[in-house]
C-alpha cells in the first residue's frame, strides 16, 4: 500500500460563500477519506501521541477501530477518556498537541488525529446511535461543580461516571461557558454543543443555569446544602483592555462582548434582533484563536474591510494555523508588526485606529520574541470600530465573596498538587486557575481535579 506523506485535506465552503453565512466552514472527512487517514497512522508500541494529548485519549486504539471500519467501536474507545469528541475534534490545537509529536510527522504530515475523532463523533451523532458510558453504583454523595465550561462539565461528567451526585451551576443562561458564548457557530454549531451536554445530563448530572455563585449563593451555602466537595471551572471572562488613549469611545469592544452577542445572544440569526453595532471597517487587536473569530464574525455580518493588528509576526501568533488560513481565505487583511497607540475618535465616535510599527528583539519571558517600537513609523488606519482580543483575566467576583480562598497577582486561583484551593474541599481547574488556556487543557485539568476529588471524599470516610 502506498502511503502518501501528506494527510486528507478537509472539505470546506468556498470562502466567498461562507462569509455570507454561518454555516460550518469545515464540513468534514467522507467514509472513504477517514479509511484513508487512519491507514496513515503507524499504532506505534509507545504512542507519543497519546502523552501529547491532555486527556490521554488511546488515539491508535480508536484510529484501528477506524481500519477496522468499526467507527462505533471507535467511538466507545474514545468515550473512555473523554465525554466531547464532536467538540475536540473541531477545536483542540491538535497541532501544537498529539500530532505535534505524531511519528508518522517525521516524513510528512501527522495523522490528522483531530479530523479523525471528528469524524467518529459525527458518525455517532448523525447515526443517532445511544451513548454507551459506563457509570458505577450512585453513591448518594453530592458535588458542586461552579460554572459549566469545558474544566466544570468534564469535572462533573467524571465525578457522574463515578457515582457521585453532581449538580452545576452555571451564571448564563445557557451550558458551555466559552464553548456557547466564544466560539462562531461556523467553528462549533450550537446542536453539536447541546447533544454533547445532553450526554452529560443523561449520566444524572444536574445543570442550573441563571445560578451566580459568590451573589446568589455563596462557597459556605453550598456547603451548607450538603455538598462535600466543589470544584470551581469559572474560566476567565474579563477581559483586558490596552489602557490607551480613546478607548473608552463608542464603538469599540472586547471580544467577549462581541462574540457573545453573537453566539449566545443569536445576533448570527436574522429572526433574533440583537442588538449589535454595525460597522464597515473593523480592525481587531490581538493575534489568538478569539481574535481570528472575531475577524471572521465582523465580515460575516457585513464588515466590507476587517483588519488583524498584531504586534509580532505570523509566526508569534498563537492562534491555530488553520484558523489563520481560513482567515486569509475570507480577505480579512493582516497587519503584523503593527501595535496599536490610540483611539481616534470624533464625537465621541471611533474613527480610526492609530498605530506604530514594531520590530523584534531578544526573546521576553514569554519565549516569543520581544516586540519593540520603530522609531518615527506612527500611522492611521481608518476604522469605524475596534474590537480588543488581548486575552481575559478570571472574573474576581466569586473569589471577593469567599474567605480563605487566595488568589495570584493576575486573580487566577491558586491551587495544589491536587488542585485544591487555600479553601477545604474546594477545588478549580482550567482558565480560573492558568489564565485564558485551550480547551482541552481546561478539559485535562478537570478530569484530573474529579479523581482528586474522589480521593479526598474518600478521606473523610
Amino acid at each position: 500500500m502506498n502511503i502518501s506523506k501528506k494527510k486528507n485535506e478537509m472539505p470546506t465552503q468556498a470562502p466567498l460563500e461562507r462569509i455570507k453565512n454561518f454555516e460550518e466552514v469545515a464540513l468534514g472527512y467522507t467514509f472513504e477519506m477517514a479509511l484513508d487517514e487512519a491507514d496513515r497512522c503507524l499504532n506505534c508500541k509507545n504512542p507519543p501521541c497519546v502523552k501529547g494529548c491532555p486527556v490521554n485519549i488511546d488515539i491508535p486504539g480508536f484510529i484501528t477501530k477506524i481500519k477496522e471500519k468499526d467507527i462505533n467501536k471507535a467511538y466507545d474507545v474514545i468515550s473512555d477518556y473523554s465525554i466531547f469528541p464532536s467538540i475536540c475534534g473541531r477545536v483542540c490545537p491538535q497541532e501544537t498537541q498529539c500530532e505535534a509529536v505524531c511519528v508518522r510527522a517525521k516524513n510528512g504530515d501527522p495523522v490528522g488525529i483531530g479530523r479523525l475523532e471528528r469524524y467518529v463523533a459525527d458518525y455517532v451523532y448523525e447515526n443517532k446511535r445511544e451513548n454507551k458510558i459506563i457509570k458505577e453504583e450512585a453513591n448518594n454523595i453530592k458535588v458542586a461543580v461552579v460554572g459549566a465550561g469545558p474544566a466544570g462539565l468534564t469535572c462533573a461528567s467524571e465525578l457522574a461516571r463515578k457515582g457521585y451526585s453532581v449538580t452545576v451551576y452555571e451564571a448564563l443562561h445557557a451550558a458551555g461557558g466559552v464553548l456557547a458564548y466564544g466560539i462562531p457557530e461556523f467553528r462549533l454549531p450550537k446542536k453539536i454543543l447541546a447533544s454533547e451536554v445532553e450526554k452529560l445530563e443523561n449520566l444524572g448530572v444536574e445543570i442550573i443555569t441563571n445560578a451566580i455563585i459568590g451573589k446568589s449563593l455563596t462557597i459556605d451555602d453550598l456547603f451548607s446544602d450538603g455538598y462535600k466537595a466543589i470544584y470551581l471551572g469559572t474560566g476567565a471572562g474579563l477581559p483586558k483592555f490596552m489602557k490607551i488613549p480613546g478607548e473608552n469611545a463608542n464603538g469599540v469592544f472586547s471580544a467577549n462582548e462581541f462574540l457573545t452577542r453573537i453566539n449566545l445572544m443569536k445576533a448570527y440569526k436574522q429572526e433574533y434582533d440583537t442588538p449589535i453595532y454595525k460597522a464597515n471597517k473593523i480592525a481587531v487587536v490581538g493575534g489568538g484563536n478569539v481574535a481570528m473569530d472575531a475577524a471572521r464574525c465582523a465580515k460575516r455580518l457585513g464588515a466590507n474591510e476587517v483588519y488583524i493588528i498584531y504586534r509580532r509576526s505570523e509566526k508569534e501568533m498563537p492562534a491555530r494555523i488553520e484558523e489563520v488560513h481560513h482567515a486569509k481565505e475570507e480577505e480579512i487583511n493582516f497587519m503584523m508588526l503593527t501595535n496599536p497607540i490610540e483611539i481616534v475618535a470624533e464625537k465621541g465616535k471611533v474613527v480610526g485606529i492609530k498605530c506604530i510599527k514594531m520590530e523584534l528583539k531578544e526573546a521576553d519571558a514569554s519565549g516569543r520574541m520581544r516586540p519593540v517600537e520603530v522609531t518615527d513609523s506612527e500611522f492611521i488606519i481608518e476604522v469605524d470600530a475596534v474590537i480588543m482580543a488581548l486575552g481575559n483575566y478570571p472574573n474576581p467576583l466569586l473569589t471577593k465573596a469567599t474567605e480563605n480562598l487566595d488568589t495570584d497577582s493576575r486573580g487566577c486561583l491558586i491551587v495544589d498538587e491536587n488542585y485544591q484551593t487555600s479553601k477545604k474541599g474546594v477545588f478549580a481547574g482550567g482558565d480560573a486557575v492558568t489564565g485564558a488556556a485551550t480547551i482541552i487543557s481546561a478539559m485535562g485539568a478537570g478530569k484530573i481535579a474529579a479523581n482528586n476529588i474522589d480521593k479526598y471524599i474518600k478521606s473523610l470516610k
